[in-house]
């Protein structure tokens, strides 16, 4: 297995190196396929953050968890991974080997969509910003409203990534967003060729959001 750790905010540790190897290793011989880790551990406010992806073949496994120690932290990301492993191994086995082809393949390939993680000022803050542009003097002729003004120049993105969009059933992309302890999934379904969301509801119940084309345009498109 390819093993790389990325130290953030604190100084490499040979010994958190080592220790989350072994972690790594174990689960590994678990999967059908050698797989590829990535782990990245942080302090963040006085937190230990542990952030593990392992990727085997096209499915991609991922733990994150904080704590007061690292080591706790890392065993509490490695116990995640564990868990949805034992529970999706039978289907991870045999979904190996089914690579699907689409007949616009280098489209799909190509296809990724951008995931930004932002924060908005509070009310409070909000309005002190507000205030202060709208005693500056303005040189359009017709002022914007200043709590919209003052909430588009306050947002500010914390962290984006892209993801790379598979071809995937429902039931693939409910199992991959499990895989990968996310909220949320973003795939290329393969049943309906359309671009899908699906997600995990409040009631534990899964979610699919899909674009509808409207029967008037699609009878006049002849479909």
């Amino acid at each position: 297995m390819q093993f790389n750790i990325t130290f953030r905010q604190f100084g490499a540790s040979d010994s958190l190196k080592e220790y989350a190897r072994e972690k790594v290793e174990r689960v590994n011989k678990l999967l059908d396929r050698a797989g590829e880790a990535h782990v990245v551990l942080s302090l963040e406010r006085y937190l230990h953050h542990a952030d593990i992806t392992i990727q085997s073949g096209a499915w991609v496994l991922r733990g994150r968890e904080k704590s007061d120690d690292m080591y706790a932290s890392i065993d509490l990301a490695m116990d995640k991974i564990e868990r949805q492993l034992r529970r999706y191994r039978d289907k991870l086995k045999m979904h190996h080997g089914r690579d699907r082809v689409h007949h616009r393949q280098d489209l799909v390939n190509s296809l990724k969509v951008r995931h930004a993680v932002f924060e908005v000022p509070e009310a409070e803050e909000l309005a002190v910003i507000a205030a202060t542009s709208t005693s500056e003097p303005s040189t359009t002729m017709k002022a914007a409203d200043p709590v919209d003004t003052a909430a588009s120049a306050a947002t500010r993105v914390v962290r984006a990534t892209q993801l790379t969009v598979k071809q995937l059933s429902v039931d693939e992309a409910v199992m991959q967003m499990n895989l990968m302890d996310n909220d949320f999934y973003v795939f290329h379904n393969v049943e309906s060729d359309a671009l899908g969301i699906v997600y995990r509801r409040k009631d534990g119940q899964y979610g699919l959001i899909e674009p509808h084309e409207p029967p008037a345009l699609a009878v006049a498109a002849g479909t």
